[in-house]
């Protein structure tokens, strides 16, 4: 929630303007949804290793559930505690990169674009 949070201030100061600092956020953060979709993509090569990081019911639980919501589950990678993981799964998934990437683009523009509207609509 700090993205929110310094986004919401600068939004307030009004030095910016506010289409440059949604796209900046929106930027910043489907670019680290796109690191958790490659950290994703590459993590099962250590599946076996000890020190791997999701137990293999965990993991399995997972994909199930990818599976069973498909892709549009994606459009949930803004909330807190789910989202991460959830761009984790769609690499595991083998998820495309450019649905991903156009699915996580509007989840995250999304919720800047409300934060953006009830900051500045509480100003108004």
């Amino acid at each position: 929630m700090q993205s929110e949070a310094v986004l919401a201030a600068l939004l307030v100061l009004g030095e910016h303007p506010a289409w440059a600092l949604l796209a900046v956020a929106t930027a910043g953060n489907v670019l680290g949804s796109v690191v958790n979709w490659l950290l994703g993509r590459y993590i099962e090569h250590w599946r076996d290793r000890p020190w791997f990081p999701v137990g293999e019911h965990r993991l399995a639980s997972a994909q199930r559930a990818y599976h069973r919501h498909g892709r549009w589950s994606l459009l949930l990678s803004w909330a807190p505690f789910i989202g991460d993981p959830l761009t984790v799964i769609a690499g595991v998934m083998r998820e495309p990169l450019w649905s991903f990437f156009l699915i996580v683009l509007a989840a995250k523009l999304g919720r800047y674009l409300v934060l953006a509207g009830v900051t500045l609509g509480v100003l108004a």
